[in-house]
């Protein structure tokens, strides 16, 4: 069974909560090991680490790692979404400071258990964890707890402000050199976007903007599209060539974007007495992808199919279409009953010399 875009992203967030727990977990016990020499940890508050021990140990924390990342997915982004940064840091980390107690009390005397070959219930296991509880090995349980979960947070947060697959990209190198690959761009404008700023006063106008791009954010997902980047009320988006193509995602990315904010357009005009529609011009050729920048770094695309994408969906308003897309595109796609195309004539592109046909697409 395949999976879906919006399955294999959330696989992607969560699985470095497991990996970040993994590696730091094994790190804090090889120091421990170093620390001792190589000698048997002599505390009595400490469960002595044979191959079952180590086993379950890291198993357990690859596990909680695994359940942060899902709590934080389903539950508490949307929790404290509008929360400041350190509001956000802090509430989180009272909640799984609670969440690490009951896992603490779960984790520990089945550890001991299986150290003293015994019964989960017997009375040494939990003497052993009344023990552990006021000691210093249970004090340096909760830092390393606590470096884990504040480490994996923030490979979060950066990871959702810098965008998708972003981090991942500058981790592996990627494009630490530049790479020649083909892609999709979608320009995806708003709509008298400067009398709707004007009527709606900049600070209103600007929390529009952030309910509007969240609200597009399920369909870009959905059909494996990349935000590149926001500018101010346009948005750009791309696709690897094979993933756009891909039962059409990038044409049907557009009308999942119109019908998602078609649903709440009642909430738009109940909130701002307006409705944020769009336009948008699509079209694909080659870029040079790759890391730009000195004083900040990005993933940068530079290539002439992005002025032309540009100059498309420019022309939206004077063919009077809200969506226009290169016949170059349409003939790649090849798609058969599902879409309706309409030729609209080969324009002279601002600042280009050949000329593209145009078509606007309608769902048939």
């Amino acid at each position: 069974m395949k999976l879906s875009a919006v399955n294999k992203r959330n696989i992607g967030r969560v699985l470095p909560f497991g990996i970040i727990w993994l590696v730091s977990g094994a790190l804090f016990l090889w120091v421990e090991h170093a620390a001792l020499g190589g000698r048997a940890n002599t505390l009595e508050t400490a469960i002595k680490l044979d191959p079952g021990v180590l086993t379950f140990a890291l198993a357990g924390i690859t596990f909680i790692g695994l359940l942060v990342g899902f709590i934080e997915l389903a539950y508490l982004n949307r929790l404290f979404e509008k929360q400041r940064f350190l509001v956000k840091i802090i509430s989180k980390f009272l909640i799984y400071a609670a969440f690490f107690f009951v896992v603490i009390l779960i984790a520990f005397p089945i550890a001991a258990s299986m150290e003293l070959n015994t019964s989960v219930v017997d009375q040494r296991v939990w003497s052993r964890y009344g023990t552990f509880f006021f000691s210093i090995t249970n004090a340096s349980t909760m830092v390393q707890l606590s470096f884990q979960l504040l480490v994996s947070l923030l490979y979060a947060e950066i990871s959702e402000h810098l965008g998708q697959n972003v981090l991942l990209n500058f981790f592996t190198g990627k494009y630490h050199k530049p790479v020649a690959e083909t892609r999709i761009f979608m320009f995806a404008d708003m709509k008298a976007s400067t009398s709707i700023a004007e009527q709606l006063g900049h600070i209103q106008y600007f929390d529009l903007l952030k309910s509007y791009y969240f609200d597009l954010s399920d369909a870009i997902v959905k059909n494996h599209g990349e935000v590149y980047q926001y500018i101010g009320d346009e948005i750009v988006i791309s696709w690897k060539l094979k993933n756009g193509l891909e039962n059409s995602h990038c044409l049907q990315c557009f009308f999942d974007m119109k019908m998602d904010l078609e649903k709440r357009k009642d909430s738009y005009l109940k909130k701002y007495g307006v409705f944020p529609d769009f336009k948008a011009g699509l079209h694909f050729g080659e870029v040079t992808t790759g890391e730009i920048g000195a004083l900040k770094k990005e993933i940068f695309f530079t290539g002439d199919v992005l002025n032309t994408t540009a100059r498309i969906q420019g022309l939206c308003s004077e063919y009077g279409v809200d969506l226009l897309v290169s016949k170059d595109l349409i003939d790649q796609l090849g798609f058969r009953d599902k879409y309706s195309v309409q030729l609209l004539g080969k324009p002279q592109l601002k600042g280009k010399i050949d000329t593209l046909t145009l078509v606007t697409i309608s769902l048939s």
